[in-house]
């Protein structure tokens, strides 16, 4: 990912904040038949290995996990996203030499790609992947909620994904490379918007408090 240094976001807590946020991911691995991408959830496990290892599943009839990779998996997580309009910005009025732009955040994790079929992995990886998503709700569903047999035959139809982590690539282009004022009218301009997502990057801006 090309990052310049205004935007390098190196700092492990932030990248795994990004990836603990971010709703699916999308799985990317280099073969002999060229690059093949699947999206995908998937849930960090930060107590394992160096920089934790990432876990999900894909499904048997997906050809991504019967293709031998070629070096390391990717996969890209992406957090809050917004169009910036050149009539935000305060050289706007003083020069004119303005362009839109594009403020977001992403993360990628690169790594070996593990696919495995034990049924009690797989188990364990659709159990952690469903206590990470339904814990925020007020009756969370489990996945022993339903019959074992039936449970028992969903995962014969999925192939479990493992990815240990070995380095991470983190981006935050919040408009930190625009001077002051012209931050201070991005993040006025995206807080008056009525999509949500835009609101969320205005909070995300650096200005002054």
């Amino acid at each position: 990912m090309y990052i310049p240094p205004a935007f390098k976001d190196d700092d492990i807590e932030s990248i795994r904040a990004t990836i603990r946020a971010a709703r699916l991911a999308s799985l990317v691995t280099a073969t002999s038949e060229g690059p093949v991408a699947t999206p995908l959830p998937l849930v960090l496990d930060e107590s394992e290995g160096q920089h934790g290892v990432l876990y999900g599943h894909v499904a048997k009839a997906n050809p991504q996990w019967k293709l031998p990779p070629i070096g390391d998996a990717l996969a890209i997580f992406g957090g809050p996203d917004a169009y910036v309009t050149p009539s935000w910005y305060a050289t706007k009025q003083e020069t004119e030499k303005v362009v839109p732009t594009w403020n977001y955040i992403a993360v990628h994790a690169y790594g070996p790609v593990e696919f495995f079929h034990e049924p009690e992995r797989l188990l364990e990886a659709v159990t952690r992947l469903t206590n990470r998503h339904e814990g925020v709700r007020a009756k969370p569903w489990a996945v022993s909620d339903a019959p074992a047999d039936f449970i028992a035959a969903q995962l014969r139809g999925i192939v479990g994904v493992r990815i240990p982590v070995v380095r991470f690539e983190g981006k935050r282009k919040m408009s930190q490379n625009r001077p002051e004022a012209d931050r201070i009218g991005v993040a006025a301009g995206l807080a008056a918007s009525e999509n949500a997502g835009d609101r969320e990057v205005a909070a995300l801006i650096p200005t002054p408090i």
